[in-house]
């Protein structure tokens, strides 16, 4: 199919970031996961902003459609390329969208709540060792593999603190 949609002569390119965020409590490694308005599970993301880096807009789209409070900015995770018709916001148009992935954590006390009218069906913390399974989209595979690898050698990175005010939300 992605090949059949790169032949439209009228395709938008889009710019988007989100994240992966973790927390470490007693039931171990646990990564934030959300149910798209597809109703597949997968991880946040939305449009970069003018005036926005990736790392922001990865953040403030994660804290948004989570529901956290705070997270800290540890790694850069890469960049899927996807191809698709909206079926959305301009219906039919055929989408070429670069996302930018980041790894987050977030405190052992980090409660999730669902940004329902951004179309965000459900969130979860899920242990890591079921993310793979649990995640919908295979071109995610590599971006899950690389935060897995990064936490399992202890995550060895100086935090960046984002946080988002009740006020903001």
């Amino acid at each position: 199919m992605v090949n059949r949609l790169k032949n439209y002569k009228t395709v938008r390119h889009e710019v988007s970031a989100g994240g992966l965020v973790f927390k470490k409590d007693a039931k171990g490694l646990l990564l934030a996961m959300m149910k798209d308005s597809y109703g597949r599970w997968t991880f946040p993301k939305g449009h970069v902003e003018k005036n926005e880096t990736t790392e922001e807009a990865a953040a403030r789209e994660t804290i948004e459609e989570l529901g956290l409070e705070e997270i800290c900015l540890l790694e850069p995770l890469g960049k899927i390329d996807i191809w698709f018709r909206d079926q959305h916001v301009n219906k039919g148009v055929i989408i070429h969208k670069d996302i930018f992935y980041y790894l987050f954590s977030a405190s052992a006390r980090a409660k999730l709540f669902p940004q329902t009218s951004e179309r965000v069906l459900d969130v979860a913390w899920v242990p890591l060792s079921q993310i793979k399974k649990k995640s919908f989209y295979p071109d995610l595979i590599p971006i899950i593999n690389k935060a897995v690898e990064f936490l399992a050698k202890g995550g060895q990175k100086s935090p960046q603190r984002i946080t988002l005010t009740n006020h903001q939300r």
